[in-house]
């Protein structure tokens, strides 16, 4: 058996990739020079460089890859990089518009200016503030008020005397009526030297106290001066109106002429179209608006009870329609900025326009609560999001999309949880110029490309990670290099020359294949953190492959709680595992074990029940809907290789179940298709198959070993079974060949295949794995179609064909039973007439 099984033993130095001597020449990393550059990522670095550069429209960046892959760092030094010598955007603020106050103004600034407007706004209001009540108080302004005053009221005695010469002598006098803020003239009769209503002068007459002649005379020749009066009267209206106008008039020259002069350093500051638009609507608002400017300070008005005071206006309310919304502030950028927004909010990314609720219980808004959101402050740089979380926050991807398509952005609240959230603001959109950087899975890049008819319009660049690099000297050196870097960063201690190949080693075995190396550094990043932990526990002054080896198993203890009581279970015999003896029909297959963040392997015993029949091969585990659709594959094409090899010359007839022993979950993945056909030539034969060697492979119709993943565990799960039931120097593991450039095993193993207590085998096709498991020859068809005596395929043919004869005779048997009886019940059927 041991020659036998040394045809496909694996060498032990194929067992595990280690760097040689003069791959690794350093005697600690302090000999290195700290890895600058990105390692491994030249696919997906190329792709994000080339979206960078293109400017057109669309060009956006879709980065995939899997988690942990380092892909946000790497984004953010390629950014870093790209943006070194471009300009900085402009400052965005936003103004009230007084003609539309439901449409904001968006002003642009040089960077730095948008904050230095806001401040100069600012000053220019408080000097407003402080100069306006001077200035209605000063000596010129009052002077100009009674100049005005002194000529109007010439005009008003002008008018009262054209009154009183017209009732001179007629026994009438002019009198002036207080009506409110108007006094208006009238004509009353004059009495005994006192003017007096004619309702008082006809309570005389009724008295006899006064003569009706003379009363009638007066009552006539007052209705007579009436008309006129009347006229008069809207004279003097009007040229109260005039004053009133005159007074403004005044208000308004002397007001502007303090406003412009306040104004004018503003206006050379900011030399632009749209600014000197906005400031002159400021000037026009203010005058429309002065006497609220006026009341500033003042003692207030009477309120709706008497002897109340309600106070006057605020300046903060008065000043406020003339405030400046500093929306983004460019002033500390240096370059394009660069926005990596975690928290991918509606809020967070488009802003929002709040609201408060004023004193009555309202909501109130106004352009002052328009707040930018991380999509606004990018522009004119990157932003950076990962794509999952957007996609799950509402209104977030439909937002994102409209915004690259049309290239602006307009602010907008986006509340799901209120029924009635409209602001009433319609701000003036912003042009944008944002390369738009998301993180995803290949899975959703390729569902939304499938299902998104935006995605190839708005991500027209796809940089794709990778999660391993080739294994090269310049690969092992810049990973050395990365660790030297690592060690500088976070303060480690410096890794010797055994330390580093540790890491290596690691780094081999996390990308599955012994030619490649994982380029998941945040991984090794933790695991060098992690190895200096233990190198400083230790006292060591550097960290050494002990060391990471020690990081390493604390690792792999912290999670496979699940793995050790699997483990117990078997030792204690709950879970039918053999180590050892010969058993036809059963075969040790077996299975990984995903916990998320720890994998393993573990045996579980297959078997095969084989009979008389037609059902073909009965899948246990799919008859309980337990099984997935790549192991009903996997046992299909099963099928199809028991049609192939041994169906040319007679019909398949035989019954044949197959199952995994306890096994109480779902089963899907077809690495133990090779494993299950074992166990089924098994069974025909009725030769036994070596209980102390484990099967994985999956095999195709021509009888090939394909290979399969987990090699590693599944070997390793194995060996930890033996080693428990004790090593008997025959145990082993038989995997298929193209598996054998994956293999990484912990140093356990290897020390105990080189022991030779444990063995590693490595089979091309079906027929050398039978004989490895049953130590008899597979046997070829001969040139007369038979297979030589004493082979397994010999076996199974024969077993087939005496099926095969035996459902025949079965058959015939039947048919010549049913005969008789078919015979008698014709005979027993009436005649018809």
């Amino acid at each position: 058996m041991a020659k036998k099984s040394t045809t496909f033993e694996v060498p032990v130095e194929k067992l595990k990739w280690t760097p040689g001597p003069d791959q690794l020449s350093i005697g600690t990393t302090d000999d290195l020079e700290p890895q600058k550059d990105i390692i491994g990522q030249k696919r997906g670095v190329e792709a994000f460089r080339f979206g960078m550069g293109m400017v057109k429209k669309g060009y956006n960046i879709f980065v995939t890859g899997q988690p942990g892959l380092g892909r946000l760092s790497t984004v953010r030094k390629l950014l870093g990089e790209m943006g070194n010598g471009r300009p900085t955007p402009s400052d965005l603020c936003y103004v009230n518009n007084f003609k539309h106050p439901e449409a904001p103004i968006l002003l642009r600034f040089e960077p730095g200016q948008g904050d230095r407007f806001k401040k100069d706004m600012q000053k220019f209001l408080d000097d407003i503030k402080r100069e306006v009540p001077q200035l209605f108080e000063s000596e010129e302004y009052i002077a100009r008020k009674n100049e005005i005053a002194e000529a109007h009221e010439k005009k008003v005695m002008g008018f009262y005397k054209a009154i009183e010469d017209q009732v001179k002598d007629t026994g009438l006098v002019v009198v002036r009526m207080q009506m409110g803020p108007i006094q208006r003239p009238d004509v009353v009769p004059l009495v005994d030297g006192e003017p007096k209503r004619m309702i008082e002068l006809e309570e005389l007459v009724d008295k006899g106290r006064f003569p009706r002649e003379e009363f009638e005379k007066l009552r006539d020749k007052r209705l007579e001066l009436k008309e006129e009066i009347d006229h008069i009267v809207q004279e003097l209206k009007e040229l109260q109106k005039e004053v009133g106008e005159k007074h403004r008039e005044v208000d308004r020259l002397m007001f502007l002429a303090l406003a412009q002069e306040f104004l004018k350093p503003v206006r050379e500051a900011y030399a632009d179209e749209r600014v000197e638009k906005y400031l002159e609507s400021v000037l026009d608002s203010m005058v429309e608006d002065l006497d609220s400017i006026k009341a500033l300070g003042g003692p207030g008005h009477p309120g709706p009870i008497p002897g109340m005071v309600m106070p006057g206006p605020s300046a903060e309310m008065v000043f406020q329609p003339y405030q400046v919304n500093l929306l983004v502030d460019n002033a500390e950028t240096q370059g394009p900025p660069v926005i990596v927004e975690s928290y991918p909010t509606y809020r967070n990314l488009f802003g929002s326009i709040e609201r408060v609720m004023d004193r009555m219980g309202g909501w109130h808004t106004d352009y002052t609560k328009i707040k930018a959101g991380s999509f606004v402050k990018a522009n004119g740089g990157y932003l950076v999001i990962n794509l999952m979380d957007a996609i799950m926050e509402p209104g977030v991807w439909q937002t994102l999309k409209r915004a690259l398509k049309t290239e602006k952005i307009e602010i907008e609240t986006f509340d799901p949880y209120y029924f009635i959230s409209a602001t009433g603001l319609k701000p003036e959109p912003i042009d944008m110029a944002v390369k738009v950087v998301v993180l995803g899975s290949p899975y959703l890049y390729a569902l939304l490309r499938n299902y998104d008819e935006d995605v190839p319009k708005i991500f027209k660049v796809r940089a794709d990670y990778e999660s391993s690099m080739d294994l090269t000297d310049d690969s092992m050196l810049q990973v050395a290099r990365f660790v030297r870097g690592e060690v500088d960063r976070n303060g480690l201690k410096p890794f010797d020359r055994s330390g580093v190949a540790a890491i290596l080693e690691e780094g081999v075995r996390w990308a599955g294949r012994q030619e490649k190396i994982t380029t998941a550094f945040p991984g090794l990043d933790d695991l060098l953190s992690e190895a200096d932990y233990f190198a400083g526990q230790a006292g060591a002054e550097a960290v050494s492959g002990e060391h990471v080896r020690e990081a390493v198993e604390a690792k792999i203890y912290r999670s496979n709680q699940v793995e050790e009581r699997i483990q117990e279970m078997i030792d204690r015999g709950s879970l039918f595992v053999d180590t050892d003896g010969e058993v036809a029909g059963q075969v040790n297959g077996l299975a990984v074990y995903s916990l998320g963040d720890y994998m393993f392997g573990k045996p579980s015993r297959i078997t095969a029940v084989t009979s008389l029949g037609k059902e073909g091969i009965i899948n246990i585990e799919r008859e309980a809907d337990m099984s997935g659709p790549t192991h009903n594959k996997g046992m299909l094409i099963l099928s199809g290789f028991l049609r192939s090899r041994f169906a040319q010359d007679k019909p398949l007839s035989l019954a044949a179940s197959i199952a995994f022993e306890q096994s109480y979950g779902g089963i899907d993945g077809d690495s133990a298709s090779s494993t299950e056909l074992y166990a089924l030539l098994s069974s025909l034969s009725g030769v036994p198959i070596r209980q102390y060697i484990a099967v994985t492979g999956s095999v195709n119709q021509y009888g090939e070993v394909q290979p399969i993943g987990g090699v590693n565990q599944k070997i390793e799960g194995f060996f930890l079974c033996c080693k428990h039931a004790g090593l008997t120097g025959r145990q082993g593991v038989m995997i298929p060949h193209p598996n054998v450039k994956d293999l990484m095993l912990r140093d356990e193993v290897i020390e105990a295949v080189k022991a030779g207590t444990f063995h590693i085998w490595a089979v091309k096709t079906i027929d050398e794995g039978i004989e490895l498991l049953t130590g008899m020859k597979a046997g070829v068809r001969g040139a007369g179609g038979k297979y030589p005596a004493k082979t397994i395929n010999r076996l199974v043919d024969d077993k087939l064909r005496d099926l095969a004869d035996k459902l025949a005779a079965f058959g015939k048997d039947q048919d010549e039973k049913k005969k008789p009886a078919a015979k008698k019940a014709a005979k027993d059927k009436p005649a018809k007439k």
